[in-house]
């Protein structure tokens, strides 16, 4: 057991969800942030129902577009918890459409969340662990922050820009003994796609999915090992390789993968 907080945002669903559940089960006390209270309640049962010892469970309800609501809840896990070890900065939301025609309130949307969101996460989540003497920032992106991918150009981005902060926040923060991983997932089995935003389209094309229970698993491995980064399939490593050095023919892959039905 251990004696270590976690604070995961987008904690109802999906990656978050599971990566509570895993850190709690690793002996973590948990703060679960998401918008939504009720799935919030449902992983708070189920955590207390884990068969064995396991760490205390908090949710706390907002929204991470929302600075004051993030900072909210970080004071809460101090004034419960005492101490802030590992931020695990999750929340997320995709987009499939174009650029140029894209509702700009679901673009924009994106960008709060996952740009945004992260910033404000981390902003409240440094000053707390610089207190309790160090810790370790685990930043979600994806596989498509290598790669150009039209259709979902705009999430991708917000993606390339969590991979690149997660390069330069490892450096500001190292003499805080405060580490950074940028973790880089690939097609998760989630509800990711059907609550993304812009046209509902299915993907074209059928991409090997990984458990959100193993994402979960390695975000604890990785809260304990402290890597630079985490990728956890062949699969995966092989596309964003594949990015560096054929970078126009993943794009065309892409294209194929994510091309709406009916357009030429």
């Amino acid at each position: 057991m251990t004696e270590k907080v976690v604070f995961i945002t987008g904690a109802s669903s999906g990656i978050g969800r599971a990566a509570a559940i895993t850190f709690a089960r690793a002996g973590y006390d948990v703060c679960g942030f998401a918008r939504r209270a009720d799935r919030l309640a449902e992983l708070a049962e189920e955590i207390d129902a884990l068969p064995h010892a396991h760490g205390e469970f908090i949710a706390e309800v907002g929204d991470v577009r929302e600075r004051a609501q993030v900072a909210a809840a970080v004071t809460q896990t101090l004034e419960r918890f005492g101490r802030l070890d590992v931020l695990v900065a999750n929340a997320g939301l995709g987009h499939h459409g174009t650029v140029a025609e894209g509702e700009w309130h679901h673009l924009e949307a994106v960008l709060r969340t996952n740009i945004d969101g992260v910033l404000h996460s981390i902003r409240a989540s440094v000053p707390a662990m610089r207190a309790s003497g160090g810790g370790q920032i685990l930043i979600v992106s994806s596989i498509v922050a290598g790669i150009h991918t039209p259709y979902t150009a705009v999430y991708a981005a917000s993606k390339a820009f969590a991979s690149s902060l997660a390069g330069s926040l490892r450096l500001e923060l190292e003499d805080d003994d405060i580490g950074v991983t940028d973790v880089l997932v690939g097609r998760t089995a989630t509800e990711f796609n059907q609550n993304r935003l812009g046209t509902k389209d299915s993907a074209s094309g059928r991409l090997p999915t990984v458990k959100a229970e193993e994402v979960g698993a390695a975000l604890v491995k990785a809260a304990e090992r402290r890597p630079r980064r985490v990728i956890n399939r062949l699969f995966d490593r092989l596309v964003l390789a594949g990015g560096v050095i054929a970078p126009a023919i993943m794009a065309r892959l892409a294209l194929r993968q994510y091309k709406p039905a009916g357009r030429d």
